[in-house]
């Protein structure tokens, strides 16, 4: 009963993600009519591979008639901040959690999921990422197939202005947290300056966006953690006793 739940109150969630994603995965789809792909290519990259940066990547690269080992290394650090968000969502799990849960969970951990499912309290249930990611990826891949569909049909300003429905989303995962409490809020807008501070900083600009992302990730929650530390459950019931 508790798993029915989960799963419904996931894939409740997962429809406003899953109509950003189809907005998204639509202009990837563009990106992959570029490349030579098929809608059916398109449509199984986007069901594989939950990663709208290290899809364009890969597109780009295969435009481009690069070889295997650039593909794997340019998705790779596109892709990386991904080992950081299963690191801390693996903290959040059951130590009895079997495996193949886990397993499925990492495969759906992307910004967006990860965001809302990290943001529910206590442990987290599986159930509840396999209802998010139901409601979410068909319209990440079912999008991205439409987008080769309709290739450079539309113009650029309007295929452009279907992502700022996933800017939204990032907005609605950030702001309740960050009205519950004053150093979330600080948080969020150094994180904000220091972002854009590293598109103008020499040779930290020239790093890719992902490996951008990861070396503010580490370097803005150590000092938070160190900062301001979050007690454990089982500590704080020991001083309530």
């Amino acid at each position: 009963m508790q798993n029915k739940a989960a799963f419904k109150s996931g894939f409740k969630d997962g429809i406003p993600i899953g109509l950003g994603y189809f907005a998204v995965a639509f202009s990837l789809g563009i990106a992959a009519k570029n490349a030579g792909l098929s809608p059916f290519e398109g449509f199984l990259t986007s069901f594989l591979c939950n990663a709208s940066a290290g899809e364009y990547a890969g597109f780009t690269i295969i435009a481009a008639g690069a070889t295997y080992i650039e593909m794997a290394l340019a998705t790779l650090v596109a892709n990386a901040r991904y080992l950081l968000m299963s690191c801390a969502m693996s903290q959040r799990l059951d130590n009895k959690m079997p495996f193949f849960h886990r397993f499925i969970m990492g495969f759906y951990i992307t910004d967006e999921l990860f965001g809302a499912a990290i943001a529910r309290p206590g442990t987290l249930n599986p159930f509840y990422t396999y209802g998010a990611a139901t409601a979410a990826a068909p319209c990440w891949a079912i999008g991205t197939a439409l987008g080769v569909l309709a290739g450079n049909l539309l113009p650029a300003r309007v295929v452009s202005a279907f992502s700022v429905a996933l800017y939204g989303m990032f907005l609605a995962i950030i702001i309740p947290p960050a009205r519950k409490s004053k150093i979330i809020l600080g948080l969020i807008a150094v994180c904000f300056a220091l972002s854009i501070a590293a598109s103008y900083i020499p040779y930290v600009c020239e790093l890719s966006e992902g490996t951008r992302t990861i070396i503010l990730t580490v370097a803005i929650s150590t000092v938070a953690a160190l900062l301001f530390p979050v007690k454990d459950e089982e500590e704080c019931e020991v001083v309530a006793e």
